[in-house]
């Protein structure tokens, strides 16, 4: 290895074996996917179990009032496919009707930013068609850990405390779920939330009255979440509700039983990067996902191998790469069913030759997406000091890392792969417990996706009915000559497609193992717009953990990075797990002190 990775730090070992492997950010879901392989279940019967768990477990990263996409290998149709889970707005959702409310945003909390939940409907149509059990042993234990507790996570807790005035003075539905005894509950807590337990126990119920077949089980239950009293519930409380949200006042929603109705998950083909010997797959452009893709056939004239990895040389490529990419993310991405996005273009050889001569010694201070002659949209730019903190306490924005890499949360994430070499990836996000108030009956809030639109008109992510918002949510898988070889994922909104790149490097050009590549330090990038609530840059911020040796970070300074240094554990959340023959491996972060693999 030379001085590449000479001494490699990792604080677990890489999990191996041959039967199967489970990683995810919690390690209670992580159990309970594995439990369904041991079960017989397979790597998307696991997927559809861990990822209820997740929302039970993890209230505060996601719920199921979010979305979710989701890349899966099967081995039967032996092709990668993607799910996109990503609900739409509503039909009500005009760019008038937000301006008559006098708003040039779409705030960060509240109902306004609901979309049509895109989770339970995504799980159903993977649990139908590519997996193997029944609705039960997949609902069974988020049911049960709903209903008789888990221990409440630090950070969970701690996210109570942020918005605990918030619930007490506005939305007294969730101080009645997130404030037992009337008081923030203590991290270890046996908590509890009844009222979603109940939720999905009577879908369980009212889909397992019409007999014992697992398909027209899992159609009851789709109809029983999309126009029965699910949906009913969740139409009335948008219609009836005034809910404080981040403006400062109260408005009701749009989101009505009949918009969940009509939508359905979809199942669409990955785009893909060829980068040496692995071909790289990303959901579309309706998500952040083909930003990594850009990165690649950027950095891909570079010479990376023999590196250092914590090197200053090595950060300043990727970062200076990643400016790029994310400046066309924002000028160029949306909904390619409303508008046509020039992907192709943005991926190909010739446009990323030109756009890799802007990458100098000296680190960009300016905001610079490329030129497509008929494509995109001017980007108003909101550079924030400050003002994140004093937004805080009304829950804005995703709950993501913060600045110098403080946690407020984020998203989650999971990575599967059975003996049979089916694989899967997913983030699932939103309808965390500070996106917007409980709805009593449901247990669980709606999500806070629509923030994400712009509300001028031409923009490829203009708000318009029956779009998809531009999601940051971003799974990843690869093929390893043609075989498929790996998946990994990280939550993190606009830091995932940072993360993640920076793990696929490492692993690729330094040999790392999965556990190193996650271990080693990282860093990331807040020159370009954030894709939430308020919208802000922070131009040539570079955030980098204190792990990174000095005279990187000197180096970094003298090249005009503006460098914060944060906490030594504090980039990051990410989960991988790979296939190679009969061999089955995975890791997962121990950043925030929750993700765990498993396997045998």
């Amino acid at each position: 290895m030379g001085n590449i990775n000479p001494d490699p730090f990792t604080t677990r070992p890489e999990i191996e074996g041959t039967f199967g492997v489970v990683t995810s950010t919690h390690w209670i879901a992580t159990a309970v996917g594995m439990g369904i392989l041991e079960k017989g279940g397979n790597a998307f019967d696991a997927g559809v179990a861990t990822a209820f768990t997740l929302q039970v477990v993890e209230p505060h990263l996601n719920g199921p009032g979010g979305d979710v996409p989701i890349i899966v290998h099967d081995v039967k149709r032996a092709k990668t496919e993607v799910i996109c889970g990503q609900g739409p707005a509503p039909a009500g959702a005009t760019i008038q009707y937000y301006r008559d409310q006098g708003l040039d945003m779409v705030p960060g909390t509240g109902l306004l930013a609901a979309c049509v939940p895109g989770t339970f409907e995504s799980w159903m149509l993977l649990l139908r068609d590519y997996g193997t059990v029944k609705l039960r042993d997949v609902l069974e234990p988020a049911i049960f850990y709903a209903r008789d507790g888990y221990p409440l996570v630090e950070r969970a807790a701690a996210t109570i405390a942020t918005v605990e005035q918030l619930f007490r003075q506005h939305w007294p539905t969730s101080a009645a779920v997130y404030l037992p005894n009337n008081e923030v509950p203590m991290p270890g807590t046996l908590f509890t939330n009844p009222a979603l337990a109940a939720t999905y126990q009577r879908i369980l119920d009212e889909a397992e009255s019409v007999g014992g077949d697992r398909d027209a089980q899992i159609e009851r239950a789709r109809a029983t979440w999309s126009s029965g009293f699910v949906a009913e519930a969740i139409g009335r409380f948008c219609r009836t509700q005034d809910v404080m949200d981040v403006t400062g006042s109260p408005h009701k929603g749009v989101l009505t039983g009949d918009d969940m109705a009509k939508w359905a998950p979809t199942i669409e083909a990955p785009l893909t990067y060829d980068y040496g010997r692995y071909t790289v797959c990303k959901p579309g452009v309706w998500s952040q996902g083909p930003v990594m893709l850009q990165q690649l056939a950027l950095l891909k004239g570079f010479a990376l191998d023999g590196l250092d990895v914590a090197g200053p040389e090595f950060i300043h490529l990727q970062i200076e790469c990643a400016k790029l990419a994310f400046a066309d993310r924002e000028k160029f991405y949306g909904d390619p069913n409303f508008s046509e996005i020039p992907i192709a273009t943005l991926l190909s050889d010739a446009y990323n030759d030109e756009r890799r001569k802007l990458v100098t010694n000296t680190a960009s201070l300016e905001f610079r997406p490329g030129s497509i002659e008929g494509f995109g949209s001017v980007i108003q730019q909101r550079h924030q000091e400050g003002r994140r903190e004093a937004v805080g306490a009304m829950g804005a924005g995703e709950p993501t890392v913060g600045r110098f890499g403080e946690v407020r949360g984020d998203t989650v994430h999971f990575d599967i792969v059975d003996q049979a070499g089916n694989m899967i990836s997913a983030t699932p996000s939103g309808g965390w417990l500070q996106s917007s108030p409980v709805i009593p009956e449901l247990g669980f809030c709606l999500g806070s996706r629509a923030q994400m639109f712009w509300l001028e008109e031409g923009h490829p992510a203009a708000l318009a009915p029956g779009k998809r918002p531009r999601t940051t949510l971003s799974p990843s898988m690869a093929l390893r000559d043609g075989e498929p070889y790996m998946a990994w994922g990280s939550p993190g909104g606009d830091q995932q497609d940072q993360w993640t790149t920076q793990f696929f490097l490492r692993h690729v050009h330094a040999k790392m193992n999965l556990q190193e590549a996650i271990d080693a330090p990282a860093w990331h990038s807040e020159h370009f717009p954030i894709s939430f609530w308020p919208r802000t840059s922070r131009p040539g911020v570079l955030v980098i953990e204190d792990r990174v040796p000095k005279a990187t970070i000197d180096a970094l300074t003298k090249q005009r990075h503006i460098v914060e240094v944060g906490p030594s554990w504090s980039e990051g959340r990410l989960t991988a797990a790979s296939k190679v023959g009969r061999r089955r491996r995975a890791a997962a972060n121990p950043r925030g002190m929750q993700g765990y693999a498993a396997g045998r």
